[in-house]
């Protein structure tokens, strides 16, 4: 079971990001600050979530908490500052979204860097941990995934409804196909020769 918080004292933000993997698309992030106690029987961390529960946590939770923010970083400036430092951002962005600002960070992971004088607290498996943590990761796939949703009607031959932008065999062979599209994350295929050779032996 998830614990409801990491202490009593301060306010706390979960935060967590999604999409770091994928080829293409933006790099997603939310921050969650939850009611005091808050139990949801469903929530856990996203990836071990159906879509249909996913999607009914995120309703629950937009409108539950006590604040929530959602910020993406799109694959151009992923590109220039690489993928670490672009969910960094797109974490200290979504907490400078919120309406009520907290007084401690639980980041998903174990590492962090922001330029927000707020502490913060990495914890590693945070989203299977605390509450906060998972609703974080809850709204920030979900949304994520809609977003990828939406262009994939724009490049239909990637099949990015089903794949979401992520290294599939299926994804990787549709580049080599028909190339890069405006929404491909450049700096995670300047090697064709590597997704060639993957795709071959796989074959």
């Amino acid at each position: 079971m998830l614990k409801a918080c990491y202490q009593h004292e301060w306010i706390e933000a979960g935060c967590d990001e999604a999409g770091r993997g994928p080829l293409a698309g933006p790099v997603t992030a939310a921050a969650v600050i939850l009611p005091p106690g808050w139990f949801h029987p469903l929530l856990n961390d996203s990836k071990k979530m159906s879509e249909k529960n996913r999607n009914l946590l995120r309703t629950v939770i937009e409108q539950e908490a006590v604040a929530w923010a959602v910020e993406i970083v799109m694959p151009e400036e992923i590109d220039r500052i690489n993928i670490l430092n672009a969910s960094f951002a797109a974490m200290s962005r979504a907490v400078t979204k919120l309406g009520t600002k907290p007084q401690l960070l639980l980041i998903d992971g174990n590492r962090f860097r922001s330029s927000l004088d707020i502490p913060y607290r990495c914890i590693v498996k945070g989203d299977a941990t605390y509450a906060p943590i998972a609703a974080a990761s809850v709204l920030a796939k979900t949304y994520r995934d809609e977003y990828m949703m939406r262009i994939a009607a724009e490049y239909p031959v990637y099949k990015w409804e089903q794949n979401k932008g992520y290294p599939t065999r299926e994804h990787r062979e549709a580049v080599m196909r028909h190339g890069l599209s405006p929404y491909h994350r450049l700096s995670f295929n300047h090697s064709f020769k590597q997704l060639e050779l993957f795709s071959l032996d796989e074959k």
